[in-house]
């Protein structure tokens, strides 16, 4: 009986000692204790409080103007989020989801991305080529999609091309036949008699139902649906929860932003969620601030840094982006795989902005520096496109123009207060 009691002993022991030796060595290996591993994995409160806002940029001046962008008639609700030096540093929301019920925007409100989705099929295809899957400058004849160009044009123009706008059409080509519910496909097969505004290749001209073909070609590529190789290759191992396509994307989440003209809610509509390259996506203002760091470079596991220089690279040159005095601030104006390009202030900016009916969404960020601004808003007013103009000039120190400005706007009345009866 002894003999066998002390072989248990013996045996606890070992186990003892393997148990310690295997704690020590995993802290000798990644230089903390085991809990302290365990406590630096647990997730970042976002900053959405003053206390939080840290660093070159006046966030409490910046906060006050968003406030008062928001407070406009021409709002409804507002979502932004700062990246400074690659790191989260402002997250806050303004007005509501719907000036019917009131609700207020949060962070975890949903808007759709519009145009800014193209970035997502660029980053997709950059991803793919990166790693040996997709040939950018092979002809898109190669693939079978339903698009067709005049005089045979998808057997000389590239993937790369396409993601550029060189197809050659007049610009937008077809959208109003999508808005008026007619199926993409089809449309892009009438696409080979469409009118051309150059020869395929030779310039840059913004597309929607052409450019979603891009859908077709990546989903062969990645050998499933676009939307399934963005889910599993991007949104997923980036911890994007919120990121989803369609319709159900938008209106499936807890709380999503109804869009709006003025004070109306406008109806929803299928058109732009059927070109799921062009417009697709729906998320929330912290993943889409992620979609930005991980553009930044600071997942290098998702996007190599050869993948993000075939995504930003400049492709070809375009016409002034946005207008007015934002237009004349801007300059080499570039675009490339889904992404847009330009200097201001003498440092190049990277990023895309995007409308559909009742919804506008920016992203801008300033790759050397890794700072940027996301923006989603739940109206057509294209007034809070200055927005990420105001946040570079603080961080670059600039004082030449006042992007937040509402001065030479018309006063918003306000409900006069009468005293309560004694």
């Amino acid at each position: 009986m002894n003999r066998y009691l002390a072989l248990l002993f013996g045996l606890a022991g070992l186990l003892l000692v393997g148990w310690y030796g295997y704690r020590a060595l995993g802290e000798q290996q990644s230089g903390f204790p085991l809990p302290a591993i365990a406590a630096r994995e647990a997730p970042k409160r976002l900053p959405t409080e003053p206390r939080d806002w840290q660093g070159k940029i006046d966030y409490l001046n910046l906060d006050q103007q968003f406030a008062a962008l928001a407070a406009r008639p021409e709002m409804a609700g507002l979502a932004v989020a700062i990246v400074e030096d690659g790191e989260l540093r402002f997250v806050s929301t303004y007005g509501v989801t719907d000036k019917q019920s009131g609700e207020p925007v949060t962070p975890q409100t949903v808007f759709r991305w519009a145009s800014v989705s193209k970035g997502v099929a660029g980053s997709l295809a950059a991803q793919l080529a990166a790693k040996g899957k997709l040939n950018l400058d092979a002809p898109l004849s190669k693939w079978h999609t339903s698009l067709r160009l005049p005089g045979g044009g998808e057997s000389q123009i590239t993937l790369a091309q396409l993601l550029s706008h060189r197809t050659g059409l007049t610009k937008n080509a077809y959208d109003s036949r999508l808005e008026d519910g007619e199926e993409p496909g089809l449309l892009r097969l009438q696409l080979g008699t469409a009118p051309l505004q150059c020869l395929p290749g030779t310039c840059h001209s913004y597309q929607n139902i052409a450019f979603d073909a891009a859908s077709e070609i990546l989903g062969q590529a990645a050998g499933t649906l676009y939307s399934d190789a963005v889910q599993k290759r991007l949104f997923k191992p980036l911890g994007m929860k919120s990121a989803q396509f369609g319709m159900a994307g938008l209106t499936g989440a807890k709380s999503w932003a109804r869009p709006h003209h003025g004070n109306q809610v406008r109806p929803l509509s299928e058109s732009y969620w059927r070109v799921p390259a062009a417009a697709g996506v729906s998320s929330d203002i912290v993943d889409m601030a992620r979609w930005m760091q991980a553009q930044m470079g600071e997942n290098k596991d998702v996007l190599s840094a050869r993948a993000l220089a075939l995504a930003h690279a400049p492709l070809v040159s375009t016409r002034h982006v946005y207008s007015g005095e934002l237009a004349r601030a801007l300059g080499d104006a570039s675009y490339g795989l889904g992404w847009r390009s330009f200097t201001y202030a003498g440092r190049l900016l990277i990023g895309h902005s995007g409308a559909v009916d009742g919804y506008r969404s920016t992203m801008i960020f300033d790759p050397a520096t890794r700072t940027g601004v996301a923006a989603l808003w739940n109206d057509g007013w294209g007034r809070p496109f200055r927005l990420p103009f105001a946040v570079f000039d603080s961080y670059y120190g600039e004082t030449g123009h006042d992007w937040l400005d509402l001065s030479d706007l018309p006063e918003v009345k306000r409900p006069a207060v009468t005293s309560a009866p004694n």
